[in-house]
């Protein structure tokens, strides 16, 4: 067997054997001030693990994270950020870079929290509504913004999540490629707090569709579901909930794996 067939055997064989590498983002969701993970983005199903955003923020940058990963849940079920506040304080807390999603949909908005310190701010929703509009976005800010495409059983969500268009997600990450996305972060909602694993395959055909980095959420519980992630291809994985509950050990924010 060729090394080209084994690399692509092993791929099929459970993809537990790291073939690309890529690096954990630890996320930090806010609703009312907490630090908050939700189910499968349903807000019903709400579980808060610390009420002082920026201790946790503290803490996942002692624990060697690389980058944080901030979303304004609040922010995108109102269409506007909410939470500036707390998003500068944690801006102002690390040394890290933040990135920042939850309700970005106009250039001020993005603006509002690239202010507060973030280096990243990431827009959906806006995406879907206008290419020319995306086009803007892509064209003022440059790597500063990164594309989220977050699909509920294949195709695009919105409006936090609570909207499902008829969009197919991986047509929608070619055509914010092609709009000049120079990153995208693509969620599995369904997988997202599950801690059962990403959608991989979904992934694979997302990371195929573009030449961009896609970094990907959703899923993540355990070392083996990282591996996974790495070998469909993508550049990172965010992790939430696997980071609370110690599915996940703090000092895996350090590694590249």
């Amino acid at each position: 067997m060729r090394a080209a067939d084994r690399r692509r055997s092993r791929r099929r064989i459970g993809r537990v054997e790291k073939i690309h590498q890529l690096y954990v983002i630890p996320a930090i969701d806010l609703r009312g001030g907490k630090c908050v993970r939700l189910f499968q983005g349903r807000f019903a199903l709400e579980t808060v693990y610390a009420n002082n955003p920026v201790e946790v923020a503290r803490r996942w940058q002692q624990a060697g994270a690389r980058r944080l990963h901030v979303v304004d849940l609040d922010g995108a079920r109102e269409g506007k950020p909410v939470h500036l506040e707390v998003i500068g304080a944690i801006c102002g807390a690390v040394s890290c870079p933040v990135q920042v999603g939850g309700g970005l949909r106009t250039i001020e908005g993005v603006q509002q929290v690239l202010d507060a310190g973030a280096d990243r701010a990431i827009i959906g929703t806006a995406l879907t509504e206008s290419d020319d509009g995306a086009r803007e976005f892509f064209a003022r800010f440059g790597d500063a913004v990164a594309a989220g495409v977050d699909a509920r059983a294949g195709m695009v969500a919105t409006r936090g999540w609570e909207e499902t268009t008829a969009i197919a997600a991986v047509d929608f990450a070619r055509r914010l490629e092609a709009l000049g996305a120079r990153r995208i972060i693509y969620t599995d909602i369904l997988h997202d707090g599950t801690l059962e694993g990403h959608n991989v395959e979904a992934l694979a055909e997302v990371v195929r569709a573009v030449r961009i980095p896609v970094v990907a959420a959703g899923g993540i519980g355990s070392r083996e579901h990282l591996i996974a992630v790495a070998n469909a291809g993508a550049e990172a994985a965010i992790a939430g909930r696997a980071m609370y509950t110690g599915n996940l050990p703090p000092e895996v924010v350090a590694e590249v794996l």
